[in-house]
């Protein structure tokens, strides 16, 4: 059997998650701040969370401006806390009955010269930023996902987790260990369903780097080869819910040439 999208998802930006729940963890920086524009033009309630309580204000406030009547909110979670962020998990889904998507999104980059000049606290930092906050969001949202039947657990990742260059060794390691754990998370649900097919999807999108207006303007003559638009990737996200939950489960999805 074929799990069906939320409300038939269309892609056209009028209200095709309509009904959907989705919450987006690290919407504070451009990447979240897109994505919650591009998930309430869809139709769908937002529930953003990140530590940087000023900036998360700022991005549920302009995607609430831009679509007057859309459901958009912000809490300050520690995603670095798992009782705090199952805590936000159980409450997102009695209050709105339902979760049907967690698009993670909490980035950051340390890098070197040189393989040898790698600073190992460049691995704590990046452990906690962008393993961590998986192995809790995916912990925490593992069962209101799947009890949705129409889940998305969402991962943005780098294409330097399969390509590592010698300056990037604890970057590349650490997208790579959770892009591991995520298609983990994708054969709990592929389980869990049976011969039904899995009841929610675990997926990775894949880019080379993001860019973003602010960036462009900064950097008028860069040409950001091979970049994605945060605005790309909004609609990329979205447009997840447009196919059939076992074909987005346990997927790598190339928003850039593949190395």
């Amino acid at each position: 059997m074929t799990n069906t999208t939320a409300r038939g998802y269309r892609g056209d930006g009028k209200g095709s998650l309509e009904g959907s729940v989705i919450a987006v963890a690290g919407a504070a920086g451009p990447a979240g701040a897109a994505a919650l524009l591009r998930l309430a033009e869809e139709g769908a309630t937002v529930v953003g969370a990140d530590s940087d309580v000023g900036r998360l204000a700022e991005a549920v406030d302009a995607a609430r401006f831009a679509h007057g009547g859309a459901s958009v909110t912000g809490e300050t979670v520690d995603l670095l806390d798992l009782s705090a962020t199952r805590e936000w998990a159980a409450r997102t889904e009695k209050e709105f009955g339902k979760v049907h998507g967690l698009v993670h999104l909490v980035g950051g980059w340390r890098g070197s010269a040189t393989f040898a000049e790698t600073d190992l606290g460049h691995w704590d930092t990046l452990h906690d930023l962008l393993i961590r906050t998986v192995q809790h969001t995916s912990l925490a949202f593992e069962g209101p996902l799947a009890r949705s039947g129409n889940g998305r657990y969402l991962l943005v990742s780098a294409a330097g987790a399969s390509s590592p260059t010698a300056g990037n060794a604890a970057y590349s390691a650490s997208k790579a260990a959770a892009e591991a754990w995520t298609l983990a998370l994708g054969d709990s649900f592929r389980k869990a369903g049976g011969e039904q097919g899995p009841p929610a999807a675990a997926a990775i999108l894949v880019v080379k780097a993001l860019v973003n207006d602010q960036m462009r303007a900064d950097r008028p003559k860069a040409k950001f080869a091979g970049f994605t638009d945060v605005k790309d990737l909004a609609g990329a996200i979205a447009g997840t819910w447009s196919k059939p939950t076992e074909e987005v489960n346990g997927q790598r999805l190339w928003l850039t040439p593949k190395p």
